[in-house]
């Protein structure tokens, strides 16, 4: 759509270059040399004539947020739960600014250990992988409703979920996500931007990647859910990852014999445990969905087949994951 408001001047150039010069290595953008700010958005299919498209000023504008509402992502600090929260931060600006700048933040206030977000085929063991992060954040800013509430990413001691709104398109399920699927964009023009810069694929292939880095990083696998009007995406980190090595080596050859012989549902409840060894069985069925009782069978199942170990009292206790068998 046309933003008629809006001129040339709107957009901040230094950032189109960066983009430009970002797409140039993989051969995707197209040649700008000698071209105007106008022309080399043209390339792009963000005008129409002399005017601009929106997208055009989400990704490249100056100041996206004087024309649109909530350009922004929030990330919040939290304590036991969504209740307790320390502190928070609020970045704003287009997208490919917002991309750069939320991992600086996430580095410099929120997480506990650093992460080098250059590295994005690195394997963070015991934290949260780059990749899956940066897919998670590239994955909300694309598929958000622009005209909606701004991307929020949640940081708790051994989680992380980003949540952005805008519901899945009709015919794609949350499970489909976690298999080959095709890529059903909600914001056409700015999918296909950021493909040229390099940013993503146009294969649906997103959330996959989001999996495949957490199962090889041996953490347990992210969660997806539709919720508020919007998609939130959660990955867990092992906690204690310096003294964690034995919990990760027995996760990675239990994990597959439960979803084999127990079905995905118990190995969902599995993953909480091994994220979260200090949680009751109410709270286990709080991240999974289900109700008490039923995670209840879901435990009596890996307890009776020596899994898991409940050490200690109800409140107070952990879960510990036994030899594998």
């Amino acid at each position: 759509m046309i933003e008629e408001g809006a001129s040339i001047n709107d957009v901040d150039e230094d950032i189109l270059q960066k983009f430009i010069q970002e797409g140039k290595a993989l051969g995707r953008t197209p040649e700008t040399e000698g071209l105007t700010t106008l022309q080399v958005l043209e390339k792009l299919r963000l005008t129409e004539g002399n005017k601009l498209k929106r997208a055009a000023l989400i990704l490249f504008g100056k100041d996206p947020n004087q024309f649109y509402p909530n350009i922004q992502v929030k990330i919040g600090r939290f304590g036991n739960d969504a209740a307790d929260l320390k502190f928070q931060e609020v970045i704003e600006g287009n997208l490919v600014h917002l991309l750069n700048e939320v991992p600086v933040q996430l580095n410099y206030k929120f997480l506990t250990r650093s992460i080098d977000f250059a590295g994005l085929q690195r394997i963070e063991k015991g934290e949260y992988p780059v990749a899956a992060l940066r897919e998670m954040l590239l994955n909300a800013l694309v598929h958000r409703t622009y005209m909606g509430a701004s991307v929020q990413i949640r940081v708790f001691d051994n989680k992380l979920s980003i949540w952005n709104e805008g519901l899945l398109p009709n015919g794609l399920s949350l499970e489909d996500l976690k298999s080959e699927h095709n890529s059903r964009p909600r914001n056409p023009k700015i999918a296909e931007a950021c493909f040229k810069a390099g940013y993503i694929d146009t294969w649906g292939r997103g959330t996959l990647k989001i999996i495949n880095s957490c199962k090889e990083a041996e953490l347990p696998e992210p969660e997806i859910k539709e919720a508020s009007g919007g998609v939130s995406v959660t990955i867990f980190k092992i906690t204690n990852p310096e003294g964690s090595g034995e919990i990760r080596k027995e996760f990675g050859k239990n994990s597959e014999r439960i979803r084999k012989e127990f079905g995905k549902e118990v190995a969902r409840a599995f993953d909480v445990i091994v994220a979260h060894p200090e949680f009751t069985s109410e709270q286990i069925a709080e991240e999974v969905g289900k109700t008490s009782r039923t995670v209840e069978k879901y435990i009596a199942k890996l307890k009776e087949a020596g899994i898991i170990e409940r050490k200690g009292p109800k409140l107070g206790g952990h879960w510990e994951i036994m030899d594998s068998k």
